[in-house]
């Protein structure tokens, strides 16, 4: 039992043993297996030095004012006496062609005979006269038949000129006679508005002065009655009449006398009535003897009348006018139909003058058995071979004049562009292999391929070169030294600018960690590898140049090795 005890302790003390030391080694190695995770940039330190902000370029020299050696009509090729590269003087022989016409000067004899067949078939039909063959040899008739049609085109011409104010009096005349009708229909309409206000006026005068009389004699009614009652009254007081009964009276006269002042009144408001309908009435009267006796529309109907005349004469004008018009036109008609023939014939003969023309101009500036140098110069392109045709107005032979210089383009980013100058001079690279070649930036365009991203530069070329020949150059800034500078890998750039990323060591108690620093920089000059910068740096920081993964700065990494 006691063997049992002894044998479980040993066995539990062993697994301790065991775990202790898995935890010690995995506390000793965890730093080595977390940086297998982290990303490995590699590092170096900010130089100071010199920077060449050079931009280099690869063109093929090409001629910069070349002339083009063309010809004037189809030949076979014997023989090409130039080659490339050559050099030739003005006269100098380029090509040897084979003894034979031209196409051209076939064809222009061709036309010249098919022209005589058209005119010798025109002959036999019926509609050339032998009077009509004699204008068209004379060109008499002919230009007698133009100028005649020229004159009537330019009467026709006056005439419509003519013919426009003759139809503008006629359209005023129309406008002038309906405005007058009109005039004179409104100043009728008037004159019968007046006359009803007559009638109305006169009715009312009539009816105010029946009310007038009216009232009047009841005024003369109320009168004689209180008159009456006065005298009741009197008698019977003078008869000594009891008091009822003169209190009756004095009743009957007050009455009396309220019927009379009623009766005034009545007889004033239609007096007033009266003296203004007799206003209104004398106003209407007025106005209807002065509309009825004025001489307006007699004198409207007088001008209408006149307009009338007038406009009778000027249709007549116009009528004659458009009629001389449309003879002429008939004139012209008849003097196009007259020379359809003669023009017809001349059109003949003129076919033939012209094709004869065309041969003799090509027999005369025919080329003989070569094709020379217009110019002193290096031939620089050969388009033809033995055996082979040139067409008219094709270039056979390139050559570069004399002292006329060449070209060469490349293309660049528009931010390497943007440090160039128009009169930037360029080094070649390898200069050792020419002699005396001088290249100068000469213009600065976008480039038709890429125009928003790229420029083309185009360099003037002089020196020892040929066209054909590729150079490389190299234009830009001079060198200058700098504080601070890193590889162009390093620089990095977001929405925030441009900047890289520096390693900073922190120590821990399982060894140094290393983080990604971020500082902003400025890109003060560049070349193809390394850049110029300032910013927050004190010249002895470890760059980030490359890294296996992306790097954020203020993230642990690891260096290579």
């Amino acid at each position: 039992m006691d063997e049992k005890k002894t044998k479980r302790r040993e066995w539990v003390k062993t697994v301790a043993i065991i775990f202790l030391s898995v935890m010690l080694v995995l506390t000793f190695f965890s730093q080595t297996i977390m940086n297998y995770s982290l990303p490995e940039v590699a590092a170096q330190y900010v130089q100071s030095g010199s920077i060449t902000a050079k931009i280099r370029g690869m063109g093929m020299i090409e001629s910069g004012d070349p002339y083009n050696v063309m010809v004037k009509e189809t030949r076979k090729v014997s023989s090409v006496a130039v080659r490339v590269g050559d050099k030739v003087q003005k006269g100098d022989v380029l090509l040897y062609l084979a003894e034979e016409d031209s196409d051209e000067l076939e064809m222009a004899k061709n036309e010249l005979k098919m022209a005589q067949e058209a005119y010798d078939k025109a002959l036999l039909t019926d509609s050339v006269t032998a009077s009509d063959i004699n204008a068209a040899d004379k060109n008499v008739s002919a230009e007698t038949y133009r100028k005649k049609i020229t004159d009537l085109q330019a009467s026709i011409k006056n005439d419509e000129k003519a013919i426009e104010p003759l139809q503008k009096n006629v359209r005023d005349l129309e406008q002038a006679i309906a405005d007058i009708n009109q005039q004179i229909l409104y100043e009728q309409d008037v004159n019968v508005i007046a006359n009803e206000r007559l009638s109305v006026a006169e009715s009312a005068l009539q009816k105010a002065e029946r009310e007038k009389n009216a009232a009047y004699a009841a005024l003369s009614e109320a009168v004689g009655a209180r008159d009456g009652a006065q005298g009741q009254l009197d008698a019977a007081v003078a008869s000594g009449a009891d008091a009822a009964t003169i209190e009756g009276l004095q009743a009957q006269l007050q009455t009396a006398e309220g019927k009379v002042t009623s009766a005034q009144q009545t007889c004033t408001a239609t007096e007033n009535t009266y003296s203004a309908a007799t206003t209104e009435y004398n106003i209407a009267f007025t106005n209807a003897e002065a509309r009825n006796t004025s001489a307006v529309i007699v004198n409207l109907r007088n001008q209408a009348a006149t307009n009338e005349i007038n406009l009778y004469n000027a249709r007549k004008e116009l009528t004659a006018a458009q009629e001389a018009k449309t003879q002429k036109e008939s004139q012209l008609t008849e003097l196009i139909s007259q020379i359809d023939k003669v023009t017809s014939l001349e059109n003949y003969l003129n076919a033939i003058e012209e094709a004869k023309k065309r041969v003799e101009e090509l027999e005369k500036d025919a080329l003989g058995g070569t094709v020379n140098a217009d110019i002193a110069g290096t031939v620089t392109a050969i388009y033809a071979s033995a055996g082979k045709e040139i067409s008219a107005a094709m270039e056979v032979v390139v050559i570069q004049p004399e002292g006329q210089g060449y070209t060469l383009s490349f293309s660049v980013t528009n931010e390497q562009a943007s440090r160039l100058s128009v009169g930037d001079r360029a080094d070649l690279i390898n200069s050792w292999r020419y002699d005396d070649v001088d290249v100068v930036l000469a213009k600065i365009q976008p480039d038709k391929n890429e125009p928003g991203k790229k420029k083309l530069l185009t360099f003037n070329v002089t020196g020892e070169v040929t066209a054909g020949q590729t150079l490389n150059v190299s234009v830009g800034q001079k060198s200058a030294n700098y504080d601070l500078i890193v590889p162009n890998s390093a620089i990095r750039e977001d929405n925030n600018g441009k900047f890289i990323l520096t390693v900073e060591s922190k120590s821990s108690p399982l060894g140094n960690r290393y983080i990604a620093t971020r500082v902003d920089v400025e890109v003060l000059a560049s070349d193809d590898t390394q850049s110029a910068i300032s910013g927050g740096l004190y010249g002895y920081e470890f760059i980030i140049t490359t890294s296996t993964k992306p790097v954020e700065a203020g993230k642990q990494v690891r260096l290579a090795e």
